[in-house]
């Protein structure tokens, strides 16, 4: 399950070398995941707004954005240089037992990148 996944992911990073603006990166990343990946039905990132909020700054579908019950919900830290957390990405599906260890993996790494690119801007 893990190869559309890696698809989305090589898309991802090569708008996070280029050094996009960030706002287009993070609606490519959420985009992306949902468009490539099969099982993954929503897709969001929120980033840390002040010290207590998270704001939803990016998601495949905004209207509908936590409400509907999924099988399955990936969260992933974003964090700054210093390791920090900064925000989360979030990845739901409505299937059962749709993510395998590859994804937590690519998942992660795009999260990882995310909070990067969030440092530097």
């Amino acid at each position: 399950m893990s190869i559309p996944t890696d698809i989305a992911s090589l898309q991802i990073m090569a708008e996070v070398y280029k050094k996009k603006n960030l706002q287009n990166v993070l609606e490519k990343t959420v985009n992306s995941l949902v468009e490539q990946v099969p099982y993954i039905d929503w897709a969001g990132i929120y980033l840390q707004k002040d010290e207590e909020k998270m704001r939803l700054l990016a998601a495949s579908d905004r209207e509908n954005d936590l409400t509907w019950e999924a099988n399955g919900e990936l969260k992933f830290p974003i964090k700054s240089s210093d390791s920090d957390r900064i925000g989360m990405m979030v990845v739901r599906t409505r299937q059962a037992i749709a993510f395998d260890v590859t994804d937590v993996s690519t998942l992660e790494t795009i999260a990882a990148a995310i909070g990067e690119m969030s440092f530097a801007n």
